[in-house]
Parts: C-alpha cells; structure tokens; sequence
C-alpha cells in the first residue's frame, strides 16, 4: 500500500499547518471519566471514536489504522441485548439466518447501533498526517481517502522511508465526504525500531485475553494506565483480544463481529493507550471464529475464512503474510507467530503433516532464528509451546493432539542461544522451564480481573517457576551492565494496576542472576 509523494507548496506553510493541527488537538473537548451516560461530544459526523491503532513496524515502516464512526464515543445509555441461554446458542448457532441471529438478540423495537456500548460506523474522508516529534518541518501527508460501509467504514496506510528509532506524531483529521468542515481531529504517535547494530535500552509490555463484557469498569481494562506508566517503546497484545463465542452477544453474524470491535476500540483506556504505542497483534480463536477454531468451519453465519478476513485485512493492520520478526537494536529481536491460518484441524490424527504453523512458517522461523545474532530473541506465540496445560485442552503444542510439532519445536527452539517464548491464550500468569529441554516460556494472563479461569491456584507442575491465577500483564526491560556492558533482560509480571509480582534477571544464557 504505497503512499504518494508530499505535494505542499513550501516549508512554511508545512509549519503553520502543524501548528494549526497541533493548537486543534490541544483544544478538543475529552469525554468526562465519570459521566457514563454522556451523549457523544459533538453532534456532526464523522468521528474518530475508534482512535487509531497500529501494527508492523520495524526501522522504516509501519501500517496505521482507522475508522470513522457515527459518535464521538460509544452509546451509553442503550438497551442490552437479550439473554442467550447455552442451550439457546448451540441451537440457533445452527439453524438460524443471519438476520435471525441478530434478532433474537434485540430487545423488541431496538436497533443494533443504538444497543448499549455501540459506536457505530458512518461514512467521511480521512487525512492523515506525520512527522519525527523533534523534527515537525519533515511533516508529510496523505491525499483525503473515503471510508466506506462494505469496509466498516475503517482506512489503513501503509508508512514507508520512515526514521529508525524515532518516536513519530501521527494527525488524523475527519470531515464529512466532499464538504471542507473538519468534524474530528486526533493526535497520536508511535516508535520506529532502532537500527539493528546499535545498543538500545528498551521496555516492552504483553497482554491477551480481553472481552468487553469483562472489563474492569466502564473504562475499559486497568492493566493500560499500568503500562502507559512504564512508558513501553512496542507492546504485543498476543491474541483473543477479543470473543465472538461469548454472550450480549453472540457474534454469529459479521455485523455482530463488527459490533464487538468498535465496542471495545472504543472504551477509554483501550482507545488511547493504542492510538499512542507501538503495537503488534497476534490473533487466536475467539477473534478468528470461535473456540479452537481451524480452517473449514463456521460460526453462526460466518465462515472461518470470512473470520480471517475481517480480522487480517479489515479490523486491523494487514499483512500478508501474518507472521514476521522484527530486530529492535544488537541484542533484542522479536518473532510474530500466527496461529490460526494455517493449522490443521484438531481432530486429525498427529504426526508429522499435522501441523499448527504450517511448513511455510515453520521453515521461516527455525531458518531466521538460526540466522539471528541477537543476544535474545523473543519469539510471541498466540498459544502455548511449552505450558503444562490442561489436559482436557487439544489446540496447542502443550496438548497431546499436537504432540509431534510441539516435540519438534521444543527440541529446536531449545538448541537456539537467548530464545525465549511469550504466550497468549492462558487466563492465568506463568513461568515455565520445559523439563525436557530447558525451554523457558512465559504467559502474560488475562487482562482483566475478571477474567481468570483455568487453572486451579496452588496447582503447581515440575515446569512451574511462578504461577499465579489472577489477571495483569508482564513486561520486559533491557539494560547494559554499567562494569561489563553486557545486556541483560528483566522480565516481571504484574497485577492489572503495574504492582510486579514476579521477577526473572536473564544474562544472555539465561541463567537467572
């Protein structure tokens, strides 16, 4: 997705335009944190009620993403969906239409954009706009772009000959197709990676498990003023970020999907802690399709490939294909799994060709972990290598129905200098050191309190360096020996409001100090 050359006429109208965006951003209005029955800020559409997110960046690229909508924030004070009984869901999930689907769920009368938490979509022109924080004259901009409904009125750009190690202003602007009147306007930024031969000191954050309908308050989830504390140069959100197969409601249908999306984008903390940090999202089940979900089948009336579709190409930054590794500085280099969009199904019998990255990916990520001459190398994955997990559980390489692969990975990750595994999925926070390999693997838990679940407290397995069944986040910190400049990673977790409740000092054989 290239962007076009900058056409403004001269320098100094480049500097009075970014002094008139900046004074703009200064000056809107912000939602007032205890008034939860507010009407949106203005009445005029667009808005930006989504915010803008991120994804994929590396020294000189990054893809930015986001959505006009109808409000300013999401409805507050609408009617709640209808109760669905378990066994209502798993007979209509099967025999109803689309527009079924949705009716059952709605109070008689009532509209899904106007439902309590709806921010809903609404056609206008977006212009973005960038430049370094300490450098405004090199502000560039794109052309005005048209949002549109088959799209869920959502726009991405795709950033190119960007700074390496640069903290980035990002300017979106909304109006109102073919008027002049800016309706919205929103500040972000972001950070490129640093050159790959330089020695950066850098703090990253991991998070999983999010649901609106669990969130810690009206808010939306504690665990992001935490981490906006720590001042996190990239986080990772590894997946579930949020669930179609849960109630008020069911997303059965793409509207539905669409809805869950735009509710949760637009609660406070979530919104603002992505319009300014840079991200990487890793996808898993629930925001696929539905539980340990693979390619074929449906949920409701959606397929699984339309699942990928809104959610790889519509609802987030794109990528093709979904899995990449990015070096932040000499000692630190990342690696994006992708989990779903390749699997085999869980049924089928193990063994070789049974597979959960597919061999493409897995050729690319034991070549380009062996090529890497980073001190670490982190390598994210949606669902666990190492766990222990539960053994009712058959949807990752800690389960016995994928037991060839997940030999196979342990084994070769295991040989490899500095790796580490981070892990989404699991709603309780772990360390663990495979018994048979010494691979170290670490899950961040869910991010929310109210999200725990799984995993009996006390229950702690030969792997187990720290368990603890309760929702918050984890986060890792690079620094340099002041005697020996060696680089050493300190990775911690924390309780949803940032307390540390775990620490693990790693030199660069991973030996704890």
């Amino acid at each position: 997705m290239p962007y076009p050359e900058n056409k403004m006429h001269s320098l100094m109208m480049t500097l009075i335009r970014g002094l008139w965006l900046g004074l703009a951003i200064l000056n809107l209005s912000r939602l007032d944190a205890q008034e939860t029955e507010r009407e949106a800020l203005v009445a005029s559409a667009p808005q930006l009620g989504n915010g803008m997110r991120n994804s994929w960046a590396d020294q000189h690229s990054i893809v930015l993403w986001t959505r006009t909508t109808a409000r300013a924030e999401m409805v507050r004070n609408g009617p709640e969906f209808v109760t669905i009984t378990k066994e209502q869901e798993r007979q209509w999930e099967n025999t109803l239409d689309a527009t079924q689907l949705l009716q059952v769920q709605l109070p008689a009368g009532a509209q899904l954009e106007k439902m309590q938490g709806a921010c809903p979509g609404a056609p206008g022109e977006v212009r973005l706009t960038w430049f370094p924080e300490a450098e405004p004259a090199l502000v560039r901009s794109m052309d005005w772009t048209v949002t549109r409904a088959e799209e869920d009125y959502t726009c991405q750009w795709a950033l190119e000959d960007l700074k390496a190690g640069t903290r980035y202003v990002a300017i979106l602007e909304a109006r109102p197709i073919g008027q002049e009147e800016i309706t919205a306007i929103l500040r972000g930024a972001f950070r490129t990676a640093p050159q790959p031969d330089l020695q950066v000191p850098q703090t990253f954050c991991m998070t999983t498990c999010h649901d609106y309908i669990r969130r810690d308050d009206d808010l939306g989830h504690r665990i992001y003023p935490a981490m906006t504390r720590m001042a996190p140069d990239w986080m990772i959100h590894a997946g579930d970020i949020e669930y179609y197969d849960k109630p008020n409601p069911w997303a059965w249908t793409i509207d539905l999907m669409r809805f869950k999306w735009a509710r949760l984008f637009s609660l406070p903390r979530v919104r603002d802690f992505y319009a300014n940090h840079t991200s990487y999202f890793i996808k898993d089940d629930h925001d696929t399709l539905k539980n340990d979900c693979w390619p074929g089948q449906t949920y409701g009336a959606v397929s699984f490939e339309q699942g990928l579709h809104l959610f790889n190409r519509e609802q987030f930054p794109a990528r093709t294909p979904r899995y990449t590794t990015v070096r932040w500085g000499s000692d630190v280099q990342i690696w994006i799994l992708e989990g779903r969009d390749f699997r085999s199904p869980n049924t089928m019998k193990d063994g070789p060709d049974k597979t959960i990255l597919g061999k493409d990916q897995k050729a690319w990520l034991l070549k380009s972990l062996h090529d890497s001459t980073a001190a670490f190398k982190l390598v994210f994955s949606p669902t666990p290598i190492v766990g222990p997990d539960r053994d009712q559980k058959s949807d990752n390489h800690a389960n016995e129905t994928f037991k060839y692969e997940g030999l196979q990975l342990r084994d070769a990750l295991s040989a490899i200098e500095g790796l580490i595994v981070f892990c989404g999925d699991r709603h309780w926070q772990y360390a663990s050191k495979d018994s048979q390999t010494g691979l170290w693997e670490f899950g961040c838990g869910p991010g929310s309190e109210r999200h725990e679940l799984g995993w009996r407290e006390g229950d702690v397995r030969p792997e187990h360096r720290f368990l603890r069944v309760q929702g918050g986040f984890l986060s890792g910190q690079l620094s340099y020996g002041e005697a020996d400049n060696q680089p050493r990673l300190l990775i911690r977790h924390h309780t949803v409001d940032g307390k540390e409740v775990s620490r693990f000092d790693f030199s660069t054989d991973l030996e704890l100090r």
